[in-house]
């Protein structure tokens, strides 16, 4: 069973919180990736941004359900969800849209393991991290190039 390490991709392209949406779907597009780490000027892992938070700015917007009760406004749901939602739908910069719950995996972790998580979580890049260090990205299209190479 192959590892991150072998199938990881090596170049990595990373972005730091104050680029412009704009700039990181001509990035996205220019490359054909999918997501990338976003870094603070160290190089430090803050976070990733991916298609999906690209995508979220043109959904539309989801009004929260609410019951009035004597006199009183009762929200059926989250009103921080709403909040979150409409921060990344007005976001101009990656700070915006980002999400900063990232997860990461080792070189050793193994293909199956790595499948598991993006198809559980619904993940599209996964950094690769060593020593606190990011050394490598894997996407979609590295799991399925790798499955294909293998039949």
């Amino acid at each position: 069973m192959h590892t991150a390490k072998e199938i990881m991709t090596r170049k990595i392209i990373t972005v730091e919180l104050d680029l412009a949406v704009s700039e990181l779907a001509d990035l996205f597009w220019e490359n054909r990736i999918g997501g990338a780490p976003v870094v603070d000027e160290s190089g430090k892992l803050l976070g990733i941004v991916t298609e999906s938070d690209l995508i979220d700015q043109s959904k539309k917007v989801h009004i929260p359900t609410i019951m009035t009760i004597l006199d009183s406004m009762i929200f059926l749901e989250n009103p921080a969800k709403l909040d979150k939602e409409m921060k990344k739908m007005t976001g101009t910069k990656v700070k915006d849209i980002y999400s900063n719950e990232v997860v990461t995996v080792n070189e050793d972790t193994p293909m199956s393991e790595l499948a598991t998580i993006m198809a559980d979580r619904r993940m599209h890049t996964l950094p690769v991290v060593k020593d606190e260090k990011i050394v490598g990205v894997i996407g979609k299209a590295d799991i399925i190039r790798n499955l294909y190479k293998q039949s």
